[in-house]
């Protein structure tokens, strides 16, 4: 099969598709692997990187015409063009809050495979975890260069300084993109508290760190009282495929302290944060209320080198996978059936279907 790699083109982000190691794979399968000019040069991969993998270096249009594209993120309006009924696209979609892109696949009637929505019999998401452990790391991170009273923020320190106490860190969620969160957030000595509806994944979670990290059970209840108190809150609620669930209402960021900090890192899934809208890496942060939030909906792009080897670990296996099967892949593997979300005109994944208001089309029968 012919894969195509073309360049991303989404405002700041600089990730890559495939490493040059990802591409000695699928030659050595016996695919061709079509990477555009300078696609890797904001991961730090050079074009004679790939070439020297085996990958042929061609134009944007001639990456778009592979028989199987692959990419970081979601197509953009201008790429809208290139989309078609015999192309094969696997990249992240997040369709539930992007409706436009999901229009323009329908109407493309192109296969499209969704990273996020990949999943193994256990529930795991094999392609979202990678993405989501480098988000849940750089959250703290950004969350305290915000808090800086430079930059907005109430001028307080993370970690706080002997005799005196440190920011408080409420993160929303202990899934992958939380419980890092968490975990950096309490390796920088600030005061933790991560809440969420799954008692097991908590109890998993203080079994790990000890006391270190306060686990809570998240109800209307404590979510209110603990943002409340919070220098800095993390959003890291997560609908696999739908959209986030609303979490903290803006009647409730109004009531948080001046200067505080809001990092949704569920923005790419239309945020758990009612006063949330998607920003970006130029233009990340912006006041409501009082309260600093940030919003950016490919964070991971902003360390686009360790992002695009932590992604290609994931999804070269289901790429070669679909390199040799072609979309009949999702027969034969439960795992890339969840990832279809579009096929033939019709949506294939029940979480998109709902979350867009759409009919939910079995997969299997569109490729029966």
């Amino acid at each position: 099969m012919i894969v195509g790699v073309p360049a991303e083109i989404k405002t700041s982000e600089n990730r890559v598709a495939i490493t040059p190691d990802g591409v000695r794979e699928l030659s050595a399968h016996g695919h061709r692997v079509l990477v555009q000019r300078g696609a890797g040069k904001g991961s730090a991969l050079a074009d004679e990187d790939f070439a020297g993998a085996g990958a042929e270096l061609v134009g944007v249009e001639e990456a778009w015409a592979a028989e199987l594209v692959v990419k970081v993120k979601e197509p953009q309006p201008e790429e809208f063009s290139r989309l078609g009924a015999d192309l094969v696209l696997f990249t992240y979609l997040h369709l539930a809050a992007y409706p436009e892109v999901a229009k323009a696949l329908l109407a493309a009637g192109t296969t499209a495979l969704a990273y996020e929505t990949v999943q193994q019999p256990d529930g795991s998401l094999p392609l979202l975890a990678p993405m989501s452990e480098v988000a849940g790391r750089m959250a703290p991170q950004v969350g305290a260069y915000h808090l800086q009273q430079a930059n907005g923020g109430r001028g307080v320190l993370l970690g706080g300084a002997p005799g005196v106490r440190p920011a408080r860190v409420v993160v929303i969620g202990a899934g992958n993109v939380g419980w890092n969160a968490a975990w950096i957030a309490q390796g920088m000595e600030a005061e933790v508290l991560l809440l969420d509806k799954n008692l097991d994944r908590l109890r998993w979670v203080d079994q790990i760190h000890r006391g270190r990290i306060m686990t809570l059970a998240s109800n209307r209840g404590t979510v209110e009282r603990t943002v409340r108190e919070a220098d800095l809150v993390i959003g890291a609620v997560l609908v696999a495929g739908g959209r986030a669930p609303r979490v903290v209402t803006e009647d409730l960021v109004r009531a948080m302290k001046p200067g505080a900090v809001i990092v949704d890192v569920a923005v790419d899934q239309g945020g758990c944060v009612e006063t949330t809208h998607e920003t970006t890496h130029t233009d990340p942060v912006y006041e409501l209320h009082g309260v600093l939030h940030y919003a950016v909906g490919n964070m991971p792009g902003a360390v686009p080198h360790t992002s695009t080897y932590a992604l290609t670990n994931a999804t070269l296996p289901y790429v070669v996978e679909l390199a040799e099967a072609g979309p009949a892949a999702i027969r034969t593997d439960p795992a890339l059936r969840g990832g279809l979300s579009t096929a033939r005109g019709k949506i294939t994944n029940t979480a998109v279907a709902e979350a867009l208001g759409l009919e939910f089309t079995d997969p299997l029968s569109v490729f029966a």
